[in-house]
């Protein structure tokens, strides 16, 4: 969740996530032409945000009262989409910064969804599954009017899963009997209509993201990943199969973190190995062989390409001049601040924004919806390699437009914007022009 503020040398940074969003789309906004200032308020701010309170009674017969949140920032290509994430610091700031850039995720990617997200404040490593299963099915019931498979739709996210994703469907398919109600939620397990290639699609987004951005020639010596240093913060859904594709196409994993702390090996780790380790002690600490270190510490490591792909403001003022890798893959959503962003792109270092790397995610979610819509089941080939193609198309967007601005008249006086801006600029300019084709109603 990151803290409200960082020190730095020169003072604190806002750590706040309407800020950390409004910095951001201001300085891609700045680059689109035409835009108006009555449109700018619209695209910011989010179509709707619901917000729960309900008590659960629990295993000891105690009763605790719960709070959630919805957010629905957009809807102008089609239905709201996104995850929902279980955890204890979860807001409702934070909760809005991830609806929106959502929007701008499949805006991006040129999927039929706007953007939305969820948060749920609970600590699932405290409950029961038996009470996360009643939390969940009240906070459904909750929201059942918010939903819809032509509405608004989740997924799994932080502390959330297929299990989870189970009972939301099936409460929502109770309260909405005589409809084929699967596409209502993705991220579901295969038996009940989930996708093959849905849990693998956020790493393999992260992995295709970057074998096309070094296609592009930008980063001497390395055409591909294979023979890099990497290092991932987060060995969690994201991280791990980030971890393994990157050691499948030949790159040398040289670190890997969880809650808990990380290790470090130069010449290089088995992600087989520790995920075989993790399973067994609940952490990647202590496997042998490896010297530990902190989560700070593995994203200051001397590697080719970073990795972040636990929480958000993880690289700030703070540390963003102390990074050594050359890019830096954005698995986490939001994990690098505005100010970090300035630094990195001063002393040279590419960033491979959420928006792009990470959409995998949502790109098979959409395929999981689509194959629910007509009752067919895709093998994992298929979806994947539907993934792939989206996210090349994706990143030539981006990396085509960046050119623009390098030896365009596009160039902005002061410096080159970095990638996350050229992708905002996109996104942003698709969805303001959608919404002037589709006309402001009334």
């Amino acid at each position: 969740m990151g803290s409200k503020a960082s020190q730095t040398d020169n003072g604190i940074e806002n750590l706040d996530p309407i800020a950390i969003s409004e910095a951001q789309f201001d300085r891609a906004a700045r680059l689109v032409k035409g835009l108006k200032r009555g449109l700018v308020d619209f695209l910011k701010k989010p179509k709707r945000v619901n917000i729960v309170n309900f008590p659960v009674e629990m295993d000891d017969d105690s009763v605790q009262s719960f709070q959630g949140f919805r957010v629905q920032h957009n809807r102008v290509f089609g239905p709201s989409k996104g995850g929902i994430r279980y955890h204890p610091d979860v807001t409702m700031e934070e909760v809005i910064l991830l609806a929106e850039l959502m929007t701008w995720k499949c805006a991006l990617v040129n999927l039929p969804f706007g953007g939305a997200k969820g948060g749920l404040v609970c600590d699932p490593k405290q409950l029961s599954e038996r009470e996360l299963r009643r939390i969940t099915r009240r906070f459904t019931s909750e929201l059942f009017d918010e939903l819809g498979p032509h509405q608004d739709i989740p997924a799994p996210d932080l502390y959330t899963s297929e299990q989870t994703m189970a009972w939301i469907f099936d409460t929502y398919d109770k309260l909405h009997p005589g409809f084929n109600n699967r596409p209502v939620v993705t991220g579901k397990p295969i038996e009940m209509g989930g996708s093959y290639g849905r849990y693998e699609a956020t790493g393999n987004g992260c992995l295709f993201a970057t074998q096309r951005f070094l296609s592009k020639g930008l980063i001497p010596d390395y055409k591909d990943v294979a023979g890099m240093s990497v290092a991932i913060q987060g060995f969690g859904d994201v991280g791990a199969v980030a971890a393994h594709g990157f050691h499948r196409e030949g790159a040398r994993i040289v670190a890997v973190s969880d809650s808990k702390g990380g290790i470090y090996d130069e010449a290089g780790l088995d992600p087989a190995e520790v995920e075989a380790f993790k399973g067994e002690r609940g952490t990647v600490v202590g496997l042998a062989d490896t010297m530990t270190i902190t989560n700070e510490e593995l994203l200051e490591l001397d590697c080719d390409i970073l990795l972040p792909a636990a929480l958000g403001n993880q690289i700030h003022a703070g540390n963003a001049a102390n990074v050594k890798a050359r890019i830096v893959v954005e698995g986490a959503n939001n994990p690098t601040t505005p100010a970090a962003d300035r630094i990195l792109q001063e002393r040279k270092i590419h960033v491979l924004p959420d928006i792009l790397a990470n959409a995998g995610g949502v790109t098979v979610s959409y395929y999981e919806w689509v194959q629910n819509q007509i009752n067919e089941q895709w093998d994992y080939d298929t979806t994947t390699e539907k993934m792939r193609r989206k996210i090349h198309e994706a990143m030539d967007d981006v990396f085509d437009r960046w050119e623009a601005f390098v030896v365009g008249e596009e160039t902005p006086r002061n410096s080159l914007p970095d990638f996350r801006t050229v992708a905002l600029v996109i996104a942003i300019e698709r969805v303001a022009h959608a919404t002037l084709m589709r006309g402001i109603w009334p």
